[in-house]
């Protein structure tokens, strides 16, 4: 399939109804259309893997077309630049997390990047940087502890930034972090119980959820 044909079948089962859903839970939708993530997994696997069509996908702004192309692209194949020039297009928390799921977290940049992006000011650049630090948690099986207790830090610094999408995606990634095995558990229970002891809204807020998530485990 080409572009043309790819945003041909995207609009053809698009759903105004799924669009105005999007709206209500906070999803940027003005290049949206109103597809949902199963039907866009499903297209994926009749895709394949194709790095230049994923390029090409991006480049039509089209909400899930990016989507899309984080799904079919080839990690080996992206470079820093690429990763650099799409962070700075998200424009809603759903294509950032999807895209650090589906495609960021699995390139060579992934790690630099969760020491990088949460000292951005942009907002959805900031939340990739602990939406990678969420996956690499749930995805990356090799690494040992020491390497994710290096998030800790990281997270505690910056939880009392009160915009909802990043104190969110930091939350996660305590959360995701501290689910890892026992011993990330108890980091992740420290650490939380450090931030309650700050006096902020935010990062009483965070701490909380991640202590009863991780304490009901």
């Amino acid at each position: 399939m080409n572009v043309k044909q790819i945003i041909m079948y995207l609009k053809k089962n698009s759903n105004p109804k799924d669009r105005a859903g999007m709206a209500r839970f906070g999803i940027d939708v003005k290049y949206a259309l109103g597809v949902k993530i199963p039907a866009l997994r499903s297209l994926a696997k009749k895709i394949g893997k194709n790095h230049k069509l994923a390029l090409d996908l991006w480049k039509t702004k089209i909400h899930e077309a990016r989507i899309l192309a984080s799904m079919i692209d080839e990690p080996e194949k992206v470079s820093e630049k690429q990763i650099e020039e799409w962070v700075k297009c998200f424009n809603s928390w759903d294509i950032c997390d999807q895209v650090c799921m589906n495609l960021f977290n699995k390139t060579a940049f992934a790690w630099e990047k969760i020491y990088e992006w949460p000292k951005r000011k942009e907002e959805f650049v900031k939340r990739a940087g602990f939406a990678l630090m969420a996956c690499l948690a749930w995805y990356d099986k090799k690494t040992g502890d020491k390497e994710f207790i290096k998030f800790f830090p990281i997270i505690k610094k910056y939880s009392d930034d009160n915009r909802n999408f990043v104190k969110k995606a930091v939350n996660w990634a305590l959360r995701q972090t501290g689910k890892r095995n026992n011993n990330l558990k108890k980091h992740a229970l420290k650490v939380a119980k450090e931030i309650l002891k700050i006096n902020d809204k935010t990062a009483q807020w965070i701490a909380k959820d991640a202590i009863r998530e991780l304490e009901s485990r």
